[in-house]
């Protein structure tokens, strides 16, 4: 993954409440008290983003786009879904996918104080805490 892709990345995720960084397998992983929210990863040798997804998401991402959205290794059985960032991402869906995963992964007191990405509410697509 590209240096600067993985900045990118890196500014989206510690922007969110208490986040914070830890390598993890070689590569970063952003956290929240110590529970994983995002993993970038190259996959096949695609740059790529793991993320939680809320139940049935990862059936829909990649029934619409199976070019950009794929069931990752290991976490993929939990509903977590990978997508890929080497055709010129839309960075802002990006930032909207990490902020609803930080949401599903987070204790309800910080999820709840994340309720905008850029102005645009992601609540009503964001699911429950735990």
């Amino acid at each position: 993954m590209s240096e600067a892709s993985i900045e990118r990345l890196r500014r989206i995720c510690l922007a969110l409440p208490e986040a914070t960084e830890k390598p993890a397998w070689d590569a970063p992983t952003f956290r929240v008290r110590d529970r994983i929210f995002a993993m970038p990863r190259d996959r096949d040798g695609r740059p790529s983003v793991w993320m939680k997804a809320p139940p049935h998401a990862q059936e829909i991402l990649i029934g619409a786009d199976p070019e950009r959205f794929f069931a990752p290794p290991y976490v993929g059985p939990k509903g977590w879904v990978g997508m890929r960032l080497d055709a010129g991402p839309d960075w802002e869906e990006v930032r909207a996918l990490v902020t609803r995963s930080y949401r599903l992964i987070a204790p309800k007191r910080l999820a709840a104080r994340v309720t905008e990405v850029d102005g645009a509410d992601i609540s009503a697509t964001s699911g429950s805490n735990r």
